[in-house]
């Protein structure tokens, strides 16, 4: 398909709506079908771009190859969008920086052409465009994409030809001229290079695959922004944005970023040239926001801080993109500093060495051998522009031109497989060629990595801090992400106007360390502060809003920001106390084993017999065993430490127990009993009565053991609750209802037995072993009463050592209250231990009953 497009006005481009355009890649198709059918109906553009001479013109310049340039030398105001007959370019207001731009591509691509090194026998030329208004400037972008006159479109690479020079285009100004013109490249895979167009809708690579940028894009900028408020605590914060494409996508990549920082947006309002400043300012001052940010384009953003200074706003900070930070109505007005403190944003800049010899040495004017009408794109009318005045002109987006010029150079060079000092120039170059090579460009210039991503922007932005002080702008930090991400700024350089202290900009004070914050209201930088308690702790990083509960075996006291490691506490066996206990153990098992032995000797003698007899070796044994539990009580709990430390005391005292009841039947029955119910103790006697009493309790106190620790028996357990900084290491009892009939059984054994004793404590005095029973379940009462209670009061490490000394104690009641006195007898007094002086014992007792 191919489209005439000479001698036709471009006044009917306007009449075709660029809202038109495509929104991805299948609309391509459509989109050139649209293109195609306005210009068949007459729409076509200026043919005057070949209608006169170009020598002498800054515009042009002929080469092997050309690049194409989009500047807008002149500011389009309301005249020329509005009447469309107005659309000389040259008739407005010159922008002096975009010139400087202008004059930079020029310089470039004379230095790149005075290289040995890049395109050695290749001579890039150049067609620029003042591109002051994307809808007039459409024939002027229209002819940098037609070849001999005409457009050419295809839908495969089939049918894939040439459109002549161009093999890419710098441009354009800003995110409106770029998102109006980006999908024409689009349809021949031109690559267009914006240097100033940071709108985050460019990255959508489905929609233009053909787009690249030099500047940070939209998110890049606002990352910096946030960066630059969380260095100075700024949270309390106001967002202007010019109601403009620009100002628009900078309001919504704000919104998406602040969300995961402690940044709040307090105030937002649109700036046009409608807006009651007044009334923002009213606001502002209402919500106490002392840091304003304008995201704005250069015309709304100077009305704006004209607008301060009338209303006298004072004691603010101003953060300003370079959109209009760099701006010589700022610099040059003495009433700024009232406004308070402004801090700018922009792109990384360099001294382009070589570029001032470069404008001092051309001539800036207008073509002068004109042959027919000339185009008012390549009109500058700057004559009255002298070299001084371009060098004098802000330098903001130059490195960006001087890059994107720099890419589609490099990538020419690779195309053309340049190399030893030549490049074959006899093949077909397309541009889509050269797009491929530019995504993959890796250049350094002036010590700085020049990389594009994949969404078409820098791989590694870069970003630096001014400040504007009594007219002087001072660069005061950088934002550097290659090789990693640091924002540095030097607070030394900067003269605040809040009398050379950091303003504040905040909605609540910010809470002291060990504090939650609790919000308040809508916006979370409003907030109390509530002291986090106990156990808890405040990780600032993760969540500044919750207090995080200590792990278990970790402790913290109230308003702490981190936990503590517990300590362990446990009764090692080299502790003192351990040491005292376990040998009064090993002292009272051998002293049992010795007294069973003197007993066995003596098995024959009254006092034996009388003590129990053969039940006596049974007590001895047990208590023998019982000491067992004892050496489990110290040391690191285990399972099978927890279950010698109950089950061995348990099951053989239950033993001694149930002997002793016994005895102490035995003892009620053959001296009151047997008088009285003479059959019932005979009985008793010739059917081994006592051995059933006895085997009854210890196999129901098995049954209970063997079935609780069978289903859940005693295990280590650290006791967290006792103290927050202590871990004590106990035994668990296992199941707790057998544990429970377990120890009841032994209560009732030691209420049976003592009731029983009691009931003979009026026996012979010399032959009373009832009392002697009843003293030691007494003491054996006393002891236990004496350790639950200091266990009711006193819960730390030592407990176990309690424990331990109640099981001593328990046993030593036993063995020293019952059976050291009948050693005596047998040791030191044989004349009270034989079968005459008991006989006459009971004779005489027996005597005193039947008399009474």
């Amino acid at each position: 398909m191919e489209i005439n497009t000479a001698g036709a006005s471009s006044e009917g481009i306007k009449a075709w709506n660029i809202s038109n355009r495509p929104h991805n890649v299948a609309d391509m198709k459509g989109f050139s079908v649209s293109i195609y059918l306005l210009l068949a109906l007459g729409l076509t553009v200026h043919h005057g771009l070949s209608r006169y001479t170009k020598e002498s013109s800054e515009f042009n310049l002929d080469g092997d190859f050309l690049l194409g340039g989009l500047f807008n030398i002149h500011l389009a105001n309301g005249t020329i969008l509005d009447r469309p007959e107005a659309i000389d370019c040259s008739s407005q207001p010159i922008n002096r920086a975009n010139y400087r731009r202008f004059q930079v591509m020029r310089f470039t691509i004379e230095e790149i052409n005075n290289s040995t090194v890049l395109l050695p026998n290749v001579k890039l030329g150049y067609e620029i465009l003042d591109h002051c208004s994307p809808i007039y400037n459409f024939p002027g972008v229209l002819d940098l994409i037609s070849f001999n006159g005409s457009i050419r479109f295809s839908w495969g690479a089939s049918d894939y030809r040439p459109l002549g020079k161009v093999m890419g285009v710098i441009g354009a100004s800003s995110s409106a001229d770029s998102l109006a013109i980006a999908p024409l490249f689009t349809l021949k895979l031109i690559p267009l290079i914006s240097y100033a167009a940071s709108s985050s809708a460019l990255s959508l690579r489905a929609k233009y695959p053909a787009f690249l940028r030099t500047i940070s894009s939209n998110k890049d900028l606002v990352d910096v922004i946030i960066r630059v408020l969380q260095h100075f605590k700024w949270t309390w914060v106001a967002l202007l944005y010019s109601d403009e494409a620009f100002g628009k996508d900078g309001l919504e990549v704000c919104i998406h970023e602040v969300v995961p920082t402690e940044i709040c947006l307090a105030y937002i309002a649109a700036i046009d040239d409608n807006t009651n400043f007044l009334n923002v300012f009213q606001q502002i001052d209402l919500l106490n926001i002392s840091v304003i940010v304008v995201y704005s384009v250069q015309p709304k953003a100077l009305a704006l801080i004209e607008a301060a200074v009338v209303h006298n706003v004072t004691n603010k900070v101003w953060i300003a993109t370079d959109t209009w930070f760099f701006s010589k109505s700022l610099t040059n007005r003495s009433e700024i500093e009232r406004i308070g403190t402004i801090v700018g944003v922009s792109e990384k800049t360099a001294n382009l060495s070589g570029f001032e010899d470069f404008i001092n040495s051309k001539n800036h004017r207008k073509p002068h051998n004109v042959t027919g009408d000339f185009v008012c794109e390549q009109d500058c009318n700057c004559d009255d522009i002298t070299g001084k005045d371009i060098l004098a002109e802000e330098a903001s987006y130059n490195f960006q031109v001087y890059t994107a010029t720099y890419a589609i150079a490099q990538a020419l060079h690779n195309v053309l497989e340049c190399d030893r000092g030549k490049c074959k120039v006899n093949g077909t170059v397309y541009p889509y060629m050269v797009l491929n090579e530019v995504k993959k460009t890796n250049l350094t210039l002036l010590n700085m990595t020049i990389q594009f991503n994949e969404f078409g922007g820098l791989k590694f932005p870069s970003v630096n801090i001014f400040v504007l002080a009594k007219g002087v702008i001072t660069q005061v930090g950088s934002y550097e992400t290659n090789p990693s991400v640091v924002l540095s700024i030097n607070s030394s350089l900067i003269q605040w106007h809040a009398n050379g202290t950091v303003p504040e900009s905040v909605c609540s004070p910010e809470c002291d360390v060990g504090y939650a914050k609790t919000p308040e209201g809508i916006h979370r930088c409003c907030f109390t502060c509530e002291k986090c308690k106990n156990g808890t702790y405040l990780n600032i990083t993760a969540d500044a809003y919750r207090c995080q509960e200590c792990s278990i075996s970790e402790w913290s006291l109230a308003g702490s920001t981190s936990c503590q490691l517990r300590s362990v506490e446990y009764i090692p066996y080299s502790d003192p106390m351990a040491i005292l206990i376990i040998v009064a153990a090993m002292i009272l098992a051998g002293l049992s084993l010795a007294i069973a032995v003197l007993f066995l000797v003596h098995h024959n003698t009254p006092v034996v017999k009388s003590a129990g007899g053969l039940m006596c070796f049974i007590i001895l044994v047990s208590l023998a065993l019982c000491t067992i539990s004892i050496f489990f009580y110290f040391e690191k709990p285990s399972t099978a430490s927890c279950i010698l430390r109950y089950l061995p005391f348990v099951l053989f005292y239950t033993a001694c127990l149930a002997c002793f009841w016994v005895h102490a039947f035995q003892i009620v029955c053959a001296f009151k009993m047997a008088a009285k119910f003479p059959k019932f103790y005979s009985l008793y006697m010739k059917h081994h009565g006592q051995w059933w009493l006895i085997a009854l309790p210890v196999l129901l106190q098995a049954v209970l053991l063997t079935t609780g620790y069978a289903s859940s028996p005693p295990h280590p357990v650290n006791q967290t609750d006792l103290y927050p900084d202590k871990i004590l290491l106990a035994c668990g009892v296992g199941h707790s209802i057998l544990f429970s009939m377990s120890a009841i059984l032994l209560a009732f054994l030691v209420v049976l037995c003592f009731a029983l004793s009691y009931m003979g404590k009026d026996l012979p005095k010399n032959y009373n072993e009832a009392k002697a029973i009843t003293f030691c379940l007494l003491l054996l009462i006393l002891t236990w009463v004496f350790f639950l209670t200091e266990y009711t009061v006193y819960h730390g490490e030592y407990i176990q050592t309690l424990n331990a000394l109640a099981v001593l104690f328990s046993l030593y009641a036993i063995l020293v209250c019952y059976f050291l006195p009948k050693c005596y007898i047998i040791l030191f007094q044989p004349q009270n231990n034989t079968p005459h002086y008991f006989q006459e014992l009971i004779h005489d007792y027996t005597k005193q009953i039947s008399s009474q």
